[in-house]
């Protein structure tokens, strides 16, 4: 059933067969003078540098793709937050979102450009070498060229040979089943796992884990559902389309691991990873060597306080070592070597601002202050204002003239304020006439 549908799909682009039967003779002349036209080699190399072409020609489209996957997981919070705010009106959820879209340049069709532009030459492939299969000319390739491919082995497997094939078929091209289904079967292990492990380079080091969004659940769902759907369709495809589809496996895994190590993704593993050898790499030099050393500076000074936690730490690090970043880049020694940048952005050794110690209502009424150590030095002292006893010769004297005691009313008002909260009052001794 598989092998039909593709065989159906395989008719539709049927035109590109002449351009890709083409492209692969070119190489195949090339290859064929060196390892022989009948070998394997020359035509499986062919093959691959057809792919490589195509690869080449799409890399616009691949670095596009990057940035729109990029893009469309730094919106998934405001993308829910649509859903959330107009999930009863289905028809302006649909124009907020296309308006997100239009706001922010993201194409959410972008992420698939790659595979949609290159699906129609992996059909045109597949309908060639099924024509080669079949015995028939198709495209530039002519008898002689039909007969050279038909001969054509990769590790004991013809060209256009199948997993599924049966013993006679198999037969019929000069290899064993055997022989057949093993190169196939190890063929499509390592194009499920080359899948599986490109995707889960993009979850795991290219992802912000500090967003978590329904973004990365696809993303993580279609980690494991590519490898089991290119598990069960390898089986229908020929050893040429094999090697075709590993090969753009391979060539996408290493474009990938190039792109995140120069461009990653804010506040990812990988820009961690990066930010910790440029750092290495500016403090043993002093200075930023190189435009994107400068570039990557640059950009980080101009976040301000927005920088991530990757990006302080690198600012941070550089202080500790003695160096200044600035707007344009470069980077310059700093006699302030110990300056480390708080989580707010500040620096940790800037004095901040301390509010006044708030005074009790005892030390308010007295008017003492509540730091009394450091104005005890400008300041004469205070009599004390408490009540002390007048010695007991002293007291009828007092009474008998009418004068009154020092300090008057006022005296007594300020000593009782003197006095201790929660104290008692002291108790007045009875004096002798």
């Amino acid at each position: 059933m598989i092998s039909d549908i593709v065989n159906a799909i395989s008719g539709v682009f049927a035109f590109l067969t002449t351009p890709v039967s083409w492209v692969i003779v070119q190489f195949h002349k090339v290859f064929g003078a060196i390892f022989g036209p009948d070998t394997g080699w020359a035509w499986g190399l062919s093959i691959v540098s057809l792919v490589v072409l195509i690869r080449i020609c799409l890399i616009p489209l691949f670095v596009k793709q990057i940035k729109s996957t990029r893009n469309m997981q730094l919106l998934q919070p405001q993308m829910k937050a649509i859903q959330e705010r107009y999930k009863n009106d289905k028809q302006r959820q649909s124009e907020e979102m296309m308006k997100l879209y239009k706001e922010t340049g993201t194409n959410p069709l972008s992420s698939c450009l790659p595979i949609l532009v290159q699906s129609p030459f992996f059909f045109a492939l597949y309908h060639v070498l099924a024509g080669i299969a079949d015995g028939k000319k198709i495209g530039v390739i002519d008898q002689s060229l039909l007969d050279s491919a038909q001969k054509a082995h990769i590790f004991g497997a013809p060209l256009a040979s199948k997993f599924m094939d049966s013993a006679a078929e198999v037969q019929a091209m000069g290899a064993s089943l055997t022989d057949v289904r093993v190169v196939t079967a190890v063929m499509i292990i390592l194009m499920s796992a080359s899948q599986f492990y490109t995707q889960r380079q993009l979850m795991t080091k290219n992802v912000d884990l500090t967003v978590k969004t329904p973004f990365m659940q696809q993303q993580k769902m279609l980690m494991y559902v590519f490898p089991v759907i290119f598990l069960f369709m390898g089986i229908n495809f020929p050893v040429g389309v094999l090697v075709y589809w590993l090969t753009t496996n391979v060539w996408t895994m290493g474009q990938q691991m190039y792109v995140i190590s120069r461009n990653p993704t804010p506040g990812s593993k990988a820009q961690e990873k990066m930010l910790e050898g440029l750092q290495k790499h500016v403090v043993s030099h002093s200075a930023t060597r190189t435009k994107r050393e400068k570039n990557i500076v640059k950009a980080i000074v101009s976040k301000g306080r927005d920088r991530n936690d990757y990006e302080r730490k690198f600012i941070n690090g550089l202080s500790k070592a003695g160096l200044a970043a600035q707007t344009d880049g470069s980077v310059v020694k700093s006699s302030a070597a110990t300056e480390v940048l708080d989580e707010d952005g500040t620096s940790a050794g800037t004095p901040k601002r301390q509010q006044p110690k708030r005074q009790s209502k005892s030390q308010r009424q007295s008017g003492t202050s509540a730091t009394p150590a450091a104005k005890s030095d400008s300041s004469p002292a205070k009599p004390s204002l408490e009540k002390k006893d007048a010695p007991e010769d002293e007291a009828p004297k007092a009474k008998q003239t009418g004068a009154k005691p020092a300090g008057g009313s006022n005296g007594r008002s300020k000593a009782r304020s003197g006095q201790r909260k929660g104290q008692p009052p002291r108790s007045k001794s009875s004096s002798k006439k």
